[in-house]
């Protein structure tokens, strides 16, 4: 079951391995405790999100993008995560190895947030071309010493890592902690903890901002779009442009944390701002939070069918 799956993942991952689970969105909420629990203790671990049509049970052969807010406050605390959004199998391969190397480097949770559309694509990768990252493991402190294991402050944000069943004593705890893993109450110390495992994933995110863009001169109107539904995005755009109406796509695979300097840079020369997406309108109201001096349009879409690209042409011909 999900909870005893993520339950595997954290102990596999505090003893050294590299982990990850896949879930659609009721798993997600099964997962949470257990999410809260990675993020708190510093566990790097890989979750996948097949998302489909909710609430709850939903539409199981359904897919949508309901669980974005989700995933982004799906642990108590609402401390920063990492969530990465493909959009076709190529993206599922290569962001998979990012999503490794961002949880071993920041040692947390990192979601990819994915589609039962893309996630049930049989598409054809070449896999020599694909472009690959270096592998990047947590750093490991010295073994046979006495060891902190959260010895980290806002200069130096992640703590070296040592597995439990180390020479060298390792502790973990859920609850609120000082640098030797031992539970504590000082209100001091428990808010340098929660600024730096804020300040860990925030500070870099400019790092790890994956994206696709197509801008076509004359264009007024931009579409920001993720996962699945930006392949819709860019056909609408390039069967426009057949027409005469340069519109620009900017597609977004960093969903979490916002990828704000991005955003605010790839919309400065745009009156228009479209964002369709396989819900209604989660992410457009962050869009609409960084661009506060813009033209934003959400076009949500939550009824189990994938956004087609006459509706997005439909959309900007009469906007």
């Amino acid at each position: 079951d999900e909870i005893a799956s993520i339950g595997f993942c954290l102990g596999a991952s505090m003893a050294g391995h590299k982990a990850m689970t896949a879930t659609s969105g009721p798993g997600i909420s099964l997962y949470s405790e257990q999410i809260s629990f990675a993020v708190g203790s510093e566990i790097p671990l890989v979750i996948v999100d097949v998302q489909r049509l909710g609430p709850s049970t939903g539409s199981a052969t359904k897919g949508a993008d309901g669980d974005v807010q989700f995933l982004n406050w799906n642990s108590s605390g609402g401390l920063p995560v990492i969530a990465l959004s493909p959009v076709d199998v190529k993206d599922c391969y290569e962001l998979t190895v990012h999503a490794f190397n961002l949880a071993e480097q920041y040692r947390c949770p990192v979601f990819i947030a994915a589609n039962k559309e893309v996630s049930l694509t049989r598409e054809t990768v070449d896999l020599s071309r694909l472009e690959i990252p270096p592998i990047i493991n947590r750093t490991r402190a010295t073994d046979g010493k006495p060891y902190k294991p959260f010895d980290a402050d806002l200069e130096k944000t992640v703590p070296d890592f040592l597995p439990i069943g180390s020479e060298s004593l390792v502790r973990q705890t859920s609850s609120t902690h000082g640098i030797e893993g031992y539970i504590t109450k000082d209100p001091e110390l428990i808010e340098k903890t929660q600024k730096r495992l804020a300040k860990k994933v925030l500070s870099d995110i400019d790092h790890f901002t994956f994206y696709d863009e197509e801008i076509r001169e004359g264009s007024d109107t931009l579409i920001i779009s993720y996962g699945v539904t930006a392949r819709a995005a860019k056909e609408a755009a390039l069967e426009l442009e057949k027409q005469g109406i340069p519109v620009s796509v900017l597609v977004l695979k960093t969903l979490w944390p916002v990828p704000e300097s991005l955003i605010r840079e790839k919309a400065a020369p745009f009156r228009r701002i479209v964002v369709p997406e396989m819900n209604l309108g989660q992410y457009a109201r962050e869009i609409e939070r960084v661009l506060g001096d813009k033209h934003v349009e959400s076009f949500g879409q939550m009824n189990g069918e994938l956004v087609k690209p006459s509706r997005i042409k439909e959309v900007i011909e009469n906007g």
